[in-house]
């Protein structure tokens, strides 16, 4: 870079010195900048005063000393003078006879942040020229010769004034240049739309707000690039924006899914001349949006009771010990069908025994989503497995599924519980019309890059006026004493707690339709097996949790409390350690992984409780660590030990 900087300076120095007038630049601080080899000539100036940096006030010190400016008097207050006058320079031209004899043409003109740029012509023989036409044509009138030397001087000042209209429009091009680029660098959408809703401007960056939109929209309608639906979601705000009132406003553009917040500032000529059209800022706030309804429903959420732990903690011991001992045993081979179904029954008891204790944590504390690795397709798979028993004959469950492919993150349970609440809801609604037959659809699907989808339709009688008002308030039942009121508020606590949107419809086909939006958080991949330190003080648990990890490809070394691990941990190369939170003796598990960061500093650390949520210690574990609740299975430990967060 300095070598650059080098080579300019002498380029630039080299084309100065081919000019034949003498040139000098002078900064804000009054001390040269610039100067070229014919400024030293014309006024036979020393080294030291022709070398960047010299002051001004000792040049013109120098130069009235040997008679450049004629007899000034007290050179000191003439120097003084100058020096003003440099301070508070304005532009001009000036024609001078220097003590030589020769007559000069002095042209100045203001740098943008201070200083001036000052060209000197030697004009002597210009001058003679002029006398001696003066001279031998007196036949010419003096008016004439008057005029043309007046005209010769304005020419010469327009020659300074071109000059400078020509560095003003430079500068104002640099200026254009320097907001352009900024503008096109801001990370959100600036653009100007005419009063026929035609884009004139954009800095191109709607494309990375809204897929779907073209790079270049100048000259496009605001039709063409949102579509029909959203330009007339946003024509009452543009409409009054066009009568001179800005305004503020978001909206959901509903092919990608995405929040956009929009601000329409009216183009004017004036503060009261007619409106030329609208400047648009726009900006993506999904993810703000989806954080806002998440933290929104966690502030609705208070419950005050308090539930005890010691029970809720042997019980999922238990629960977690049946369903090991009964996963081993499915996955025995040549099991009889017989001892198969048997297992399949014993599995689903202590499934419903498992998510008994997850709803009595559920009330006595605030609820918290669980996010895991979810794929969407065998979910649906397996809620029609759980739903079909439940469904008269004569009503067919079927699923779909559309660009889901990859697994998501996503409170798993929560989800399979909202669907199976709007499957029954839609089988009571489908049999309460009065007809054994019906269908009810459940389909799922990708929306951009933002959101996945999911619609329960039914074809039964749809919504009354009533229930598309109030389905989603707690306690709201069109089934008197049958219901409690509470699964289509359950469903929308879900959806809010996860930031996303619900909608109530009726088809105009027929039939009801409930269609959530969940973010679309693609999960991350699976890791490679991992030597795990198993921390668990119950031999069954730690039985049944190693035969799991196991399963999964990991090779295992175990503990029954904090010293046993803490041994294994400093011998052995351990990958990941999965620790209960209550251990035997003076140590808890708590404690014990974090003092296990010192010796494991690159370990991944995990916690598992059966602990409720209320509980203050499980608390305080599931703010700096990983966490899965217990009773769990081999899939649910398979999500979690490859999540981020808790299961």
């Amino acid at each position: 870079m300095e070598t650059q900087d080098a080579d300019r300076a002498r380029l630039m120095a080299a084309g100065l010195n081919l000019i034949q007038q003498a040139i000098s630049i002078y900064g804000a601080d009054l001390r040269l900048r610039v100067s070229n080899r014919r400024f030293r000539e014309m006024f036979d100036l020393p080294d030291h005063l022709v070398t960047p940096g010299a002051g001004f006030a000792e040049t013109i010190r120098y130069l009235a000393s040997r008679g450049e400016y004629g007899d000034v008097g007290d050179i000191e207050r003439f120097v003084a003078e100058k020096v003003r006058q440099a301070r508070a320079f304005e532009p001009h031209y000036m024609e001078r006879e220097r003590a030589n004899g020769r007559t000069i043409s002095v042209e100045g003109t203001p740098l943008p942040r201070g200083g001036w740029v000052t060209v000197y012509t030697d004009i002597t023989e210009t001058k003679a020229h002029e006398q001696m036409l003066r001279a031998r044509s007196a036949q010419l009138s003096e008016q004439l010769l008057a005029h043309a030397e007046r005209l010769a001087e304005a020419n010469r000042m327009l020659a300074a004034t071109n000059a400078a209209l020509a560095e003003t429009q430079r500068e104002l091009t640099e200026a254009e240049a320097r907001t352009r680029l900024a503008t096109e660098m801001t990370p959100a959408h600036i653009a100007h739309l005419d009063l026929e809703e035609r884009y004139t401007y954009s800095n191109k960056r709607l494309s990375n707000i809204l897929a779907t939109a073209p790079a270049d929209i100048v000259g496009k309608t605001l039709a063409e690039v949102l579509g029909p639906e959203a330009r007339a979601r946003i024509r009452p705000h543009l409409e009054r924006a066009w009568a001179g009132h800005p305004s503020v406003f978001e909206f959901t553009h509903e092919p990608t899914g995405r929040r956009l917040r929009v601000a329409f500032t009216p183009d004017t000529t004036g503060d009261t001349g007619p409106v030329r059209g609208v400047y648009i800022l726009s900006m993506d706030i999904t993810e703000e949006t989806q954080a806002r309804a998440a933290l929104a429903q966690s502030r609705k959420r208070a419950l005050a009771a308090q539930l005890t732990s010691g029970m809720a903690h042997d019980f999922a011991n238990l629960l977690t010990i049946i369903l090991g001992l009964q996963g081993k045993l499915a996955r025995m081979p040549d099991l009889p069908d017989e001892a198969a179904e048997l297992v399949r029954a014993t599995q689903a008891a202590a499934r419903r025994g498992g998510a008994l204790l997850d709803r009595i944590g559920r009330i006595s504390g605030p609820r918290e989503l669980r996010d895991v690795p979810t794929d969407i397709a065998r979910l649906l798979r397996e809620l029609a497995t759980i739903a079909g028993p439940s469904l008269p004959d004569g009503i067919t469950l079927s699923t779909s599924i559309e660009d889901l492919d990859r697994a998501v993150l996503v409170d798993a349970g929560s989800l399979q519980d909202a669907l199976l609440n709007l499957v029954l809801n839609a089988r009571d609604a489908i049999a309460g019309a009065g007809t054994s037959r019906g269908v009810i659809e459940i389909a799922a699907r990708r929306r951009g890059e933002t959101w996945f989808e999911i619609s329960v339709t039914d074809t039964g009688p749809g919504f009354s006026d009533e229930a598309l008002a109030h389905a989603l308030d707690p306690f709201f039942t069109t089934r008197r004493s049958e219901g409690s009121g509470l699964g289509l508020a359950m469903v929308y606590d879900f959806v809010k707690l996860s930031g996303g949107t619900i909608r109530l419809r009726n088809r105009a086909s027929g039939g009801a339709q409930v269609t959530f939006r969940l973010p679309l958080r693609p999960a991350p991949d699976a890791t490679t097996p991992r030597l795990v330190l198993l921390v668990e003080d119950t031999a069954d648990v730690r039985a049944s949790v190693r035969e799991m990890l196991v399963a999964l490809g990991h090779n295992v070394v175990e503990a029954a409390d904090a010293h046993e691990a803490r041994a294994l941990a400093e011998a052995a190369a351990v990958d990941l350690v999965l620790s209960d939170i209550t251990l035997n003796g003076s140590e808890d598990g708590l404690t014990l992984v974090r003092s296990l960061r010192e010796v494991l500093p690159t370990a991944d650390i995990r916690l598992m409780t059966s602990l409720p949520p209320t509980d203050a210690q499980m608390r305080r574990a599931a703010a700096e660590f990983p966490l899965i609740r217990k009773p769990f299975e081999l899939d649910a430990l398979a999500r979690f030990l490859t999540s981020e967060g808790r299961a």
